[in-house]
Parts: structure tokens; C-alpha cells; sequence
């Protein structure tokens, strides 16, 4: 399977696509740090710097599209102007959906989005032809030490590969959107969900943390200071939990090799 990622950050989505067995054939991303963390830890992998600008038709009919879309339009610690905000790039997003139509798409966002702009993105995507999932998952149901609940959409295109399981919600008109499931994880899923995964898989600025096991990243570093500190702690603050994102796209690939048998 092949991935194009959208405002890809430090690369979490493409770290999850690499535990999972997804090659990364595109990046899109317009702020400078995240960029040199993209070239540092995926080399050779071309990087849009702006979305606004990236022609979708470039990736056509490729596997799976994900994208954390800009928050600030819908979280609280915001004005929550929604599509009055300039920051509002879920168009954007769809607009490249719509070009490369791709087979899955996976998005994740703040909570507040249930309650501001999230009927957009679903009436968006099921005209369009897709199925539609929204799931809060916090980071602490895969032992992360810190709640950062999420909420993911999964979309899939019945036209093509594996179809999604059928739910009573899962057909619902546009004009009716899902109320997103909230996931409950056993000790179990737990435990094992780190297993296979690799450790101190990014790097910051030629220094690496850890990204899997127990481990957290430092946000303060040592007393001597971290060269480009603010923007360390910007990238890692914006950047989704790869371990949430990868069971996610493990079932995808899961879904598409047993469509394949």
C-alpha cells in the first residue's frame, strides 16, 4: 500500500504507516522545522510545502490519504471561528481527496471538532462516496502516560478494496451525522500494542527520543538548552501519538491484504 500524508508535522502518521507495512510517498508540510525533521528521518521522500497548492491529480488512485488538518478553527483553547478561520484547510484537504481519490483516508483532530465542523467533513466525504467512522481514542488506551484524547475519522470508498464493517450508523445521510464512538482498549490491546515497534524512530534536531515502550519525550531538554527549543516543542505538541494511528492503519492493511486472498 502507498501513503500520501498531509500536514504531516515531524512524520507521526508516516512513522505509524512504517510500523504498519505502508511505504510514504508523499509529505505536505509548510513550516521549516517539520520539513528538516521529514528530510532527516524519511530521505528521498518527496515533501510538498504547501497544500494550498498541491495538485492531488500528482497521486492519483493511490491506497490511503492521512492528514491532521489544523485544529485551531474548532479547539477551545482557540476563538473557535470555524470556517471563518483562515487556518480552516479541511477544503484543502478534500479538494486533494477528490483529485487523487484514494481508497481509504484517515484524519485526526481535536475533540471540540464533534462539536464544531466535523458535519462538514462527514457530509463532504459521504457525498462523495466514502463510508465514514469518527472514534475518540485518548493516547493513555495504548500506555502512553498523558490522556491527549483524539478524534480519528476513518474513511473508506465501497467502490473500491475491502469494505468497512457494516454499523446501522455507517449509512447514515449526510444530513445526519455519527455521533463518534469512544474507544475502550483492554489491559490486553495494551500491552501488545507496542510490541514489534520501534524505539527512538524520530529525530529532533540530530537528537532522538523515544516513540515507543515506556518512554516520553523531554520538552525541556538539560540545563544547557536545545538549539531551536520553541520549535521542538511546537513539533512535538502538534504532532499525533504514531502508536494510535498505527493500529489504525494496521486494520486498514489488515482490510486490504485479506481483500486481496
Amino acid at each position: 500500500m502507498k501513503h500520501l500524508d498531509l500536514f504531516s508535522g515531524i512524520g507521526g502518521f508516516a512513522l505509524a504507516a512504517r510500523w504498519a507495512g505502508i511505504e510514504t510517498v508523499g509529505f505536505c508540510e509548510i513550516e521549516e522545522f517539520p520539513r528538516k525533521v521529514l528530510q532527516k528521518n524519511f530521505p528521498g521522500i518527496p515533501i510538498h510545502n504547501d497544500i494550498r497548492e498541491l495538485d492531488g491529480r500528482e497521486y492519483e488512485g493511490i491506497d490511503i490519504i492521512t492528514g491532521g488538518y489544523p485544529c485551531q478553527p474548532f479547539s477551545r483553547a482557540g476563538k473557535q471561528a470555524g470556517q471563518k478561520d483562515d487556518r480552516h484547510l479541511w477544503p484543502e484537504m478534500f479538494r486533494v481527496v477528490k483529485q487523487a481519490r484514494p481508497s481509504w483516508i484517515v484524519c485526526e483532530n481535536v475533540t471540540d471538532h464533534e462539536y464544531m465542523g466535523l458535519d462538514e467533513v462527514l457530509a463532504n466525504l459521504e457525498g462523495d462516496g466514502y463510508a465514514t467512522r469518527p472514534i475518540i481514542i485518548p493516547a493513555g488506551a495504548l500506555q502512553r502516560n498523558h490522556a491527549r484524547e483524539r478524534l480519528w475519522i476513518v474513511a473508506h470508498n465501497e467502490r473500491t478494496g475491502a469494505k468497512l464493517e457494516e454499523h446501522p450508523d455507517s449509512r447514515q445521510a449526510p444530513d445526519a451525522p455519527q455521533e463518534p464512538q469512544r474507544t475502550v482498549v483492554s489491559q490486553r490491546d495494551r500491552e501488545s500494542s507496542s510490541e514489534g515497534l520501534e524505539s527512538s524512530d524520530l529525530l529532533l534536531n540530530g537528537e532522538t527520543f523515544s516513540v515507543a515502550g515506556q518512554s516520553e519525550p523531554v520538552f525541556m531538554g538539560g540545563p544547557h538548552g536545545i538549539p531551536d527549543r520553541m520549535d521542538r516543542r511546537r513539533g512535538l505538541g502538534n504532532a499525533i501519538v504514531p502508536q494510535v494511528a498505527y493500529q489504525i492503519l494496521k486494520a486498514v492493511k489488515y482490510c486490504e491484504d485479506y481483500q486481496e486472498r
